[in-house]
């Protein structure tokens, strides 16, 4: 069964940057289509980045141009490089498989928190 755990989440002040990164289980998460989908206070859940099997990345309009999301398959990690923080992107990120068997899909990890504030 998928199972995945995230860190690299903490306090950081408008500007910053702070990496996030995702361990994965199983063996097939070279073919799982992986995101990164935030809960911030008050708000539902979003896709705010997504990365396919082939490498093809996608960003929400709220962080395009500021986070990267990458893979190494290799290693059954995904990361999400956030640069130029906003107070905005306060909130819980959680690492999803977006594409994939039901129970890779149906899997939520803890999530790691992130909080932008001076």
């Amino acid at each position: 069964q998928e199972q995945l755990m995230e860190s690299g989440g903490g306090l950081v002040q408008p500007g910053g940057s702070l990496r996030l990164s995702c361990t994965t289980s199983g063996s097939d998460f070279r073919f799982y289509t992986m995101g990164w989908q935030r809960q911030a206070p008050g708000n539902q859940r979003e896709v705010i980045a997504s990365i396919t099997s082939g490498g093809s990345p996608y960003y929400a309009d709220s962080v395009k141009g500021r986070f990267t999301i990458s893979r190494d398959n290799t290693k059954n990690m995904v990361y999400l490089q956030m640069n130029s923080l906003k107070p905005e992107d306060t909130g819980v990120y959680y690492c999803k498989v977006l594409v994939g068997t039901p129970a890779a899909v149906n899997y939520w990890g803890q999530g790691t928190q992130v909080t932008v504030s001076s």
